[in-house]
């Protein structure tokens, strides 16, 4: 009797498994411009689970057939990343525990690292969650996204995610500790930074670990020369590998910072400790409207000068759709529309005499005392007066005044995916980065490819770090669609390449950019690229074709949109 890969797996795990054409439908999709039906989807109960399905899938490989796993959790990625034709695993339903949450005096004190603590959590806890907790005891994980209220800390891990704090605190790598894991020999590791004596007694090790280890850490310490050379002169980035920040491979060897961002493509995510900072209580803004991106040159250096903890922006056509949908902003921000009115009333009179600015940059400054947060705004807004420059300035002087800003720069893109008939989101150009100092010459350059075609398109980003977030809405319908996609992504990524930026700063490969990857690291970097997936997943099981392009993908075919 035919037997199919649901009553397959319903025979040999304790969790659910679902083929329904419900969930499937709801599975081939998630925040990307792509679609992909999974074969079924799979809930693991405990880790048992997944060492079970790691093992059968293994097993299914060796005798040709084509099957992997592909880990899930929130579904807010926007690359393409947890999509697949075959299993997906569900970490969300039954990997959700915060297991434990502790203040640590031992944590070094710093500017940025600050007095924390550290947290052990499950995969699947949504960053919401774990925020709530662990504010109780006065800590954060200061890596949060602009998608905070919807994404798990497991999708942060696997994107090595960053955002508005990233300027001062850095991406989610700098604060994962260790990672637990199932890996390819369907064993449970704790994956962590060994050096020394500790480094060479796990080399030593008979055993599927030492070998990654040995393996793993000849790769590194035989191309250090290629690897330093190609390290993305970015400060943000979530392209490719992290070779370059995993040690020397001799005298140090980090293997859960190569996880840390690989889209679970060399195994699955059980636990993360996390080390977290203790967050400053207040804040205040310097908003400075700018009409005229050449003046980015005078203002960038200056205000980075400052040294601020967030230096975002948004662009013209954000500015439109906040006014557009006000309601719904009052909404977010829980007051009424006559009340957030008169919070705008500065910038409504600044609109009414010299038109909506070009680009709204958003630049705070945080500290436990208020007024030294205060007083950091107005020397800021102070100093960029003295340039004379035709530029709006504005003061929050606290987090209250300060929200309508940030309620802005974190809805257009859920404004744009739910208001907008007719046209749907096409993040495919979303998250590239330049170095800061480059925008002026850059921005110019890359107006003129947006212009060459009929797009409405909105701009976001983290000014600091040079990562912008490009938002194209798209008829899904129209013919030209997927042309579009490869002729606007070849030209935006040649562009980016050409100042040294980033593919990637946070949102990852995925379907989107892996078929740019070689073309940001080069062959030879590539290869390493391989070389260690292959000691990792030799069977390539886990989450194929993300990362590293497999020969028989041609991720466009998955574009959700009709030729």
């Amino acid at each position: 009797m035919y037997m199919s890969i649901a009553d397959e797996l319903t025979a040999i795990v304790e969790g659910e498994v679902d083929d329904s054409p419900e969930t499937l439908e709801a599975y081939s999709r998630d925040a990307s411009l792509f679609v992909l039906k999974p074969s079924v989807v799979v809930r693991p109960k405990h880790t048992k689970d997944i060492q079970t399905l790691v093992r059968f899938v293994t097993e299914e490989k060796k005798k040709g057939r084509e099957v992997s796993l592909t880990p899930r959790a929130a579904g807010t990625d926007m690359s393409g990343g947890p999509l697949t034709e075959s299993i997906v695993v569900d970490m969300l339903a039954h990997f959700n525990r915060i297991i434990e949450i502790h203040e640590d005096a031992n944590i070094p004190r710093g500017e940025t690292s600050g007095y924390g603590g550290w947290a052990v959590v499950e995969p699947g806890v949504y960053f919401r969650d774990f925020d709530v907790a662990t504010k109780k005891k006065d800590l954060e994980l200061p890596s949060y996204t602009a998608s905070r209220d919807i994404n798990t800390v497991g999708g942060m891990a696997a994107n090595n995610s960053g955002g508005e704090k990233n300027l001062k605190y850095g991406k989610t790598a700098r604060y994962v500790e260790e990672l637990e894991m199932v890996l390819a020999d369907g064993e449970v590791h704790t994956l962590k930074a060994l050096s020394g004596d500790k480094l060479q007694e796990k080399m030593q090790e008979d055993s599927f670990e030492g070998d990654i280890y040995r393996n793993v850490g000849r790769i590194i310490s035989e191309n250090q020369e290629l690897i330093q050379t190609k390290k993305p002169h970015v400060e943000k980035n979530s392209s490719g590998y992290a070779l370059w920040d995993m040690g020397d491979g001799r005298e140090s060897l980090n293997l859960a910072r190569l996880m840390v961002g690989a889209q679970g493509t060399m195994g699955i995510i059980t636990k993360i400790k996390f080390t977290l900072v203790q967050p400053k209580k207040c804040a205040s803004m310097a908003v400075v409207f700018v009409n005229d991106t050449n003046d980015l040159g005078a203002l960038i250096p200056k205000i980075l000068s400052h040294h601020p903890d967030s230096f975002e922006s948004y662009d013209d056509n954000t500015f439109i759709l906040a006014a557009k949908y006000f309601p719904e902003f009052a909404i977010q921000m829980k007051t009424n529309l006559i009340g957030l009115g008169f919070a705008f009333l500065p910038e409504v009179w600044r609109l009414l005499t010299s038109g909506v600015p070009k680009l709204v940059l958003l630049i705070e400054f945080r500290s436990n005392d208020q007024k030294e947060a205060l007083k950091k705004a107005k020397t800021l807004i102070a100093d960029i007066q003295k340039e004379r420059l035709p530029l709006g300035t504005f003061l929050a002087k606290n987090e209250r005044e300060a929200r309508k800003y940030w309620t802005v720069r974190h809805e257009s893109f859920n404004l744009l995916r739910k208001k907008v008939r007719g046209k749907r989101t096409a993040p495919f150009i979303e998250d590239f980065v330049v170095p800061p100092a480059s925008l002026p010459d850059f921005l110019p350059r890359l107006n003129a490819i947006l212009k060459e075609y009929d797009l409405v398109y909105t701009i976001a980003g983290h000014v600091g770090d040079g990562n912008f977030h490009i938002i194209p809405l798209m008829d899904p319908k129209r013919p030209d669609a997927r042309a579009i996609v490869e002729a606007l992504s070849e030209k935006v990524y040649t562009l980016v390449l050409s100042f040294n930026g980033s593919i990637s700063g946070e949102h990852n490969d995925g379907f989107v950019r892996t078929p740019y990857v070689e073309r940001m690291f080069g062959h030879e970097m590539m290869a390493l690229f391989k070389q260690v997936e292959a000691v990792l997943d030799p069977q390539d099981i886990f989450n194929p074709g993300k990362k590293v392009l497999r020969g028989d993908v041609d991720p466009f075919a998955h574009l959700d949109v009709r030729a």
